[in-house]
């Protein structure tokens, strides 16, 4: 072990307790003017055993956070958020200083959820985990909600949460509050797999056996715990300890078989539908469905999990879904979320009720790795779809055999109608186009800016550059997917998952952080509701200079709990005049501009006349371009 004694150290610390020891007896002195008992300048003010004179202070040369940090460098993680904490204080300076900072970079976040939430939209953006470390319990509570989001959404992200297991060798107080003797457990229904190394060694093994797992569909989070002691705790300056190799799982790939049979159904099919939800994860997928749907020249309905189909392709059919849904003899689901809420019409009323929405005798074929996967407590599996052929399998890489199988399959005959079918299809996108341009105008020039000006102005900035929509398009209206050109996988990374608020503002950061190295411009449309729960991403932004334009869509309101509370003022017959209650921003409005100034970001705003639009919108796609985020509060419309 290489240790050093301290001599320097030992002497000021002798020295200053001689010192605060004298300004405590003057101190008393002056406070009690009574007699006191004579005390020596140099007598300690503790017992002995516990007067830090007395005590070695030892420094090393090498230490197990070192190792650990040569372990995370193995794994090619690129960046580290946090909210910084004590329980993992050697990891954070052997990153900042034995690692240099650098692959990974430390990303300075102010609160947990916003280090996974910028960790879950960077997953999206580059196939791959960035890590994030979190202070023990209290760091992991705050950071439960986005690693619920993440789980929900299968997006790899690889946290490392700190805490001090050795009772005997935790501090006195806080330390105690802050220490678990299982971390994992709060966390341990939503993330995919946890462990807790009780040496370096078995550090080594989790960490990549961590990352192997996250990285194996169908991904999700990963935790490991990193001991406080074992980080801080000297090794030799000789010690070899094995990284054991990453070496990734190929995707499974759906049986030949069952393939096979897929195949002959779609090719049988006179309606048939695809539907993708989270399909496409990487540039290959988009790829690989446009082929399958321009083999059979059939409708593709995209339900935004991931960008899994361009926007205006002609057999994009989005739009039209329930429709085709109701008419088709075939369905093929890949990687649907909710495969029964997809193919039955669900109604919210005092007593919910609901319907199958396909026609009789109508095949349902379903690929997908989310049933090579499930747990029983947290219920995101939705409800259980009743298919004619489940092929547990990544549809993406099945996609490519799904379609050789049926290119073996299809006659002339089949080809002449699939044309006919191809050209119904491009005239009824065609015709959807022209509609949303038109609805899109309606109240064009009206204050608070309606949802599709908004969309359809910032598009006009934006449409020439390398652009990448990091936020979802739900509580937009979906006005971006209907009025935009979609034709790139980094394009659109889908939503929170878990639906949970306070995912949008970190997420689009995250992302934005993924594309900055690739030159692309990222754009969000972020409410005002989900930009409170963690306005200090906008901090993190401006310090580590992430290109990103945020456009807020400041509808003063949570507005999807307003309409709920109007739902339930309706069904009790009390009216509605007061489902503000709880459910707005206003007395006092929040001023989005003032709030990243503060932050120092760069911001105009409010803006409610849409005139002011444009070229408020050309002034911050300027300033992104020069590397900074900037963002523009603008009044608009609920949805």
């Amino acid at each position: 072990m290489a240790k050093k004694l301290s001599v320097d150290r030992r002497k000021f610390l002798k020295g200053a307790a001689a010192g605060a020891a004298g300004f405590v007896a003057s101190a008393s002195t002056m406070a009690a003017p009574q007699a006191l008992p004579a005390q020596s300048a140099t007598a300690p003010v503790m017992p002995k055993e516990l007067d830090p004179s007395g005590v070695d202070v030892l420094t090393a040369e090498r230490t197990g956070s070192d190792f650990m940090v040569d372990v995370i460098k193995s794994l090619g993680i690129e960046y580290i958020a946090s909210n910084p904490g004590s329980s993992f204080r050697a990891l954070h300076e052997s990153l900042i200083n034995y690692g240099g900072n650098e692959s990974p970079e430390f990303i300075t976040c102010c609160h947990e959820e916003s280090s996974v939430g910028l960790a879950h939209g960077y997953a999206k953006v580059e196939g791959k985990p960035m890590g994030v470390l979190v202070h023990s319990n209290v760091g992991l509570q705050h950071a439960s909600m986005a690693i619920f989001n993440a789980y929900c959404d299968r997006a790899p992200v690889y946290i490392i949460a700190g805490n001090s297991i050795d009772a005997t060798m935790r501090r006195p107080g806080v330390e105690w509050d802050h220490s678990v003797q299982d971390v994992a457990a709060m966390v341990r229904d939503f993330v995919k797999w946890d462990d807790l190394p009780i040496s370096l060694p078995h550090f080594a093994e989790s960490a990549v056996r961590a990352y192997k797992i996250a990285m194996t569909t169908p991904s999700m989070p990963v935790l490991i715990v990193a001991d406080a002691d074992l980080q801080e705790s000297p090794i030799a300056k000789d010690a070899k300890i094995h990284i054991p190799k990453l070496t990734l799982d190929s995707l499974p790939q759906g049986d030949s078989g069952a393939v096979s049979e897929a195949a002959r159904l779609l090719v049988a099919a006179d309606n048939p539908v695809i539907i993708a939800d989270r399909a496409a994860h990487t540039p290959a997928g988009m790829a690989r469905l446009i082929e399958l749907a321009e083999t059979l020249q059939a409708p593709v309905i995209d339900q935004g999990g991931r960008m899994n189909f361009p926007t205006r392709h002609p057999l994009n059919q989005s739009d039209r879904g329930r429709a085709l849904i109701a008419d088709a003899d075939v369905i093929l689901g890949l990687e649907l979320t909710d495969f029964w809420g997809t193919t039955h019409a669900f109604r919210d009323q005092l007593r919910r009720t609901s319907k199958i929405a396909t026609k009789d005798g109508a095949k349902l074929i379903s690929i997908t790795a989310g049933d090579l996967y499930a747990k029983g407590n947290y219920q995101d599996l939705q409800r259980y779809p009743e298919v004619d052929l489940a092929i547990a399998a990544d549809a993406e890489t099945t996609l490519p055999s799904l379609t050789e199988a049926v290119k073996r399959l299809i006659t002339d005959d089949r080809k002449r109608m699939y044309q006919d079918r191809g050209a119904k299809l491009a005239d009824a996108r065609q015709r959807a186009l022209e509609r949303a341009r038109t609805e899109a105008t309606y109240g064009w020039d009206s204050s608070p800016i309606t949802i599709a000006r908004l969309s359809a102005e910032l598009w006009a900035q934006i449409k020439n550059e390398d652009w990448s929509l990091v936020s979802d398009v739900q509580f937009a209206s979906r006005w971006p997917m209907r009025l935009w050109s979609f034709d790139k996988h980094y394009q659109f990374i889908g939503g929170a998952g878990g639906a949970g608020e306070g995912y949008a503002s970190p997420a689009s950061a995250g992302a934005a952080l993924a594309n900055k190295k690739h030159g692309r411009l990222s754009v969000s449309i972020n409410g005002d509701g989900d930009m409170m729960y963690a306005p200090g991403i906008l901090w993190t932004m401006a310090h580590h200079h992430i290109p990103l334009l945020k456009v807020m869509q400041n509808n003063r309101a949570y507005h999807q709990e307003y309409m709920h509370v109007q739902r339930m003022a309706n069904r009790h017959e009390r009216g509605i005049t007061r489902a503000d209650i709880g459910t707005t921003l206003k007395d006092p409005n929040i001023d989005f501009a003032k709030v990243a100034q503060g932050m120092g970001v760069y911001a105009e705003g409010p803006i409610s006349d849409p005139k002011d639009l444009a070229p408020a919108l050309k002034r911050a796609i300027e300033v992104v371009k020069r590397g900074e985020p900037a963002l523009l509060d603008t009044v608009t419309e609920p949805r």
